[in-house]
Order: structure tokens, then sequence, then C-alpha cells
């Protein structure tokens, strides 16, 4: 049996360092939509991308994500990189660093 692969970037999923990414987003009614498992790194970049209208309305499939130009250049980076591989993406981070500073 072949091991799961993360749809956006092919690469095999693992136990560690996956999460569920809904294809159109929680605040956007899509609490009860179709979800698929995704590499952290993978569900971190397309938050870093687009913003959760942007998600709903233009990008809310597997194959809609990957006509972006961004998704394709990282989906080519990433795709070198081992399984376990994580580096959080500086944008999504500062993103938590705002809201933080903010409360």
């Amino acid at each position: 049996m072949e091991a799961p692969k993360c749809p956006l970037c092919k690469r095999e999923l693992g136990t560690k360092k996956t999460s569920k990414h809904h294809l159109i987003p929680k605040s956007r009614d899509g609490k009860h939509t179709d979800t698929v498992i995704l590499h952290n790194i993978c569900h971190q970049k397309i938050h870093s991308l687009f913003s959760e209208k942007e998600l709903m309305r233009d990008y809310n499939t597997i194959e809609k994500l990957l006509t972006n130009e961004g998704v394709q250049k990282f989906v080519k980076w990433v795709s070198k990189k081992p399984p376990e591989f994580y580096d959080g993406n500086r944008s999504a981070k500062r993103k938590k660093d705002l809201k933080w500073k903010k409360r």
C-alpha cells in the first residue's frame, strides 16, 4: 500500500507535521465542508498567500490553488525537501506576532 501524499506538494505525508485544511475557510461558513490533509508548511504557505475571502472565492480546490504562480514556485521549492521538513513561513509568523501585539 502506497503512503498517503500531500495533495499540494505530492510528498509523502507522515503522522507528524500535518494539518487539516478547510477548502472553504471555517470563517466563511466552511466548517462542514471538504478538508484535505497537508504538510504544515504547505498549509501555512496557503494562508500566507491568500486571504480567507480569496480562498473561499478563488482558491477553494487544490487544482485552483495550483494555478497560482506563488503556489507553483513554493511547490517546486518544497518538493525537493524531505517529507518531515518544516520551516515556518515568516509572513505567517508576522501575522501572529501582530495579532499578539494588538491585544
